[in-house]
């Protein structure tokens, strides 16, 4: 048991690493955070959505946003389309649960709002139709997803790759990459108030 625990850490740790080692990836998190703080500026919104796990991280990245992260200032406007299920089970009763998200991006989001659709597959249907609803309406696009190739890479503004083809690897760097855009949109939307 301690070898697997050895195991599933160095993994992990291994993952990250690569993360690391790429500039392009490391510019790609610096310009997604950037894209936002505009967007803010702007009087825009982010909306985020994920399936399972995804779905956590999701609430979480939202969670940072509209609460606080590293130190008490005004909320972000920020939605998880996961949450309600009232709105979800009504939408996956009467469209289908491909059209889960699409159909709040279509109720909620307006032209300058950011969605992040994160997927680790980058193949999730519900995920696919909310990028194509987003298109629709001159959302900005952010992709979370892992290393295959996917129905995401050519559907998104932008995309964060995480070197991995595991699940958990992939879903623990997503949720990092969430928590330094947040840092940084705060701190750059409010400098630091301590």
């Amino acid at each position: 048991m301690n070898d697997y625990i050895t195991k599933e850490i160095q993994d992990s740790i291994d993952t990250k690493e690569l993360i690391l080692g790429d500039k392009d990836l490391i510019t790609d998190i610096a310009n997604i955070a950037k894209i936002a703080i505009g967007s803010y500026a702007k009087g825009n919104k982010i909306l985020v959505a994920g399936n399972g796990g995804s779905a956590a991280d999701a609430q979480h990245i939202v969670a940072e946003l509209v609460s606080r992260f590293y130190f008490d200032r005004d909320g972000l406007p920020a939605i998880a389309l996961t949450t309600d299920t009232s709105i979800l089970t009504a939408i996956g009763n009467d469209y289908g649960y491909e059209r889960l998200f699409a159909r709040q991006i279509q109720a909620n989001g307006v032209e300058g709002d950011i969605f992040i659709a994160i997927s680790t597959s980058g193949n999730s249907a519900n995920i696919i139709e909310a990028i194509k609803e987003s298109k629709e309406k001159n959302i900005i696009t952010v992709g979370l997803t892992g290393s295959k190739e996917c129905e995401m890479d050519s559907l998104c503004d932008y995309i964060i790759k995480v070197p991995s083809s595991s699940t958990p690897r992939i879903q623990e760097s997503h949720i990092l990459i969430g928590h330094i855009i947040c840092a940084i949109i705060e701190q750059e939307i409010f400098g630091e108030k301590s």
